[in-house]
């Protein structure tokens, strides 16, 4: 990319043994709640760039990247070194399509996310849009254990500000942790309990789902709610599935 803006790191916060988020000064102009943008730090003579949504929402100061340490990633774990004056590439503009005003009109907004995949979801939920058009919203954070749930204080506080509109359903697939599916997000959609703790239908009548992490829960989701009557949504032909895939 010929051109960056400079950032600066302005927040180191480690979360669990892999996983950080950076907060950053950058004057980037605009972006969608739900996109990403890229980050790039010069290494060994060569400029390494990856893609991050943000987490920050419209109008607060600063940019904020959610990530896992991959290890043998040249990027990531340099990132998780990072220290509060460091400096940063920012792309100067953001990007992706997981983004509300993508959405067609219906009545309750289901938000599935795999472990870093929670943060474009977070970001639409600190907007004022979000909420402006749903009924009722519902996101499922799937992690494999307990100390990888990140950003719990601002989900209750998103709860708290919403009341009963926002159904936050937590699942920890290697542990069993009260509160939380000890499963899949799969194996819950099979079984109806994921529904029951929504306290709602996921349906091809009200619904529409957004998913955003591992591919394969992608996949197996999108196999699931097909069988329902659901299709993946197209500028062309509106359907119910809207998917943002990390790996």
């Amino acid at each position: 990319m010929a051109d960056w803006l400079e950032g600066r790191v302005t927040r180191n916060h480690q979360w669990s043994e892999r996983l950080f988020s950076l907060r950053i000064e950058a004057p980037l102009d605009t972006f969608i709640p739900g996109q990403f943008i890229r980050v790039a730090l010069d290494i060994d003579g060569e400029e390494v760039a990856r893609p991050y949504s943000l987490v920050n929402t419209t109008g607060e100061a600063e940019l904020e990247i959610f990530f896992n340490i991959v290890a043998e990633g040249p990027l990531t774990p340099r990132l998780a070194r990072m220290q509060p004056g460091d400096a940063i590439k920012v792309a100067p503009r953001s990007f992706g399509f997981l983004t509300i005003d993508q959405v067609p009109e219906c009545r309750h907004l289901w938000m599935l996310a795999t472990g870093t995949g929670v943060g474009p979801f977070l970001s639409i939920l600190k907007s004022e849009q979000v909420w402006q058009r749903f009924e009722k919203i519902v996101l499922g954070y799937s992690v494999r254990t307990a100390d990888e749930l990140s950003y719990l204080d601002l989900i209750k506080q998103l709860q708290a500000d919403n009341q009963s509109r926002l159904a936050f359903v937590p699942f920890v697939t290697r542990e069993q942790i009260p509160g939380s599916i000890n499963s899949r997000i799969t194996e819950a959609i099979r079984d109806d309990s994921f529904e029951k703790l929504a306290g709602i239908s996921l349906n091809s009548d009200d619904s529409h789902v957004m998913m955003c992490g591992n591919s394969a829960m992608i996949t197996e989701v999108s196999g699931l709610l097909e069988a329902r009557g659901m299709r993946k949504h197209l500028r062309r032909e509106p359907g119910h599935i809207t998917t943002e895939k990390y790996h």
